[in-house]
């Protein structure tokens, strides 16, 4: 992808936006309400990047820029996802951290994209891999907390609900 850097970099700004506009808009309780059981509610899809916007991406992006490698992340260990409950504070959060990053990224150049660092879990990658992740992992987090807060809508649709199948969660009644 041409302009790689340029392309993370607008993707990655404006999530923001989208969790400022979920966590303002949408009532807490639907946002607090996982879809299914084991499953993420908005919120946790929320704090994810917020912790991984602390502890993961950037200290990832430091690595391949010092040359050392680094450790895999597992999301579901003890303590992760863990912090505030208030949406607007975990978005206050991730904002902040979010400009920090933003900043530093962009300072790469095209030659950093070649830098390569070993991934604990998943062996050689370079810092192009990374960036693409980074963003990818962006739109995923985002797009299943509007999953999970459509689980409701979805299960009240009566005749409709067939329409949504592809979007219901499994374990839900009828999911």
């Amino acid at each position: 992808m041409d302009d790689l850097v340029e392309h993370v970099l607008s993707v990655l700004s404006t999530t923001p936006e989208r969790w400022h506009a979920l966590a303002g808009t949408v009532q807490g309780d639907l946002l607090a309400r996982a879809p299914a059981p084991g499953e993420w509610s908005a919120v946790d899809c929320l704090r994810h990047p917020v912790e991984t916007e602390r502890e993961v991406f950037p200290v990832r992006v430091r690595a391949f820029l010092e040359g050392h490698d680094f450790a895999a992340h597992d999301p579901d260990a003890a303590g992760a996802r863990s912090g505030p409950a208030d949406p607007g504070e975990l978005v206050a959060q991730f904002e902040e951290l979010r400009a920090r990053s933003l900043q530093m990224l962009t300072g790469l150049e095209t030659a950093d994209l070649r830098r390569k660092a070993r991934h604990a879990e998943l062996g050689p990658v370079t810092l192009e891999q990374m960036l693409n992740e980074w963003a990818g992992h962006d739109l995923m987090h985002t797009v299943q907390a509007e999953r999970a807060l459509m689980q409701p809508f979805i299960a009240g649709s009566g005749p409709w609900r067939g329409y949504f199948a592809d979007h219901e969660a499994k374990g839900t009644a009828g999911g």
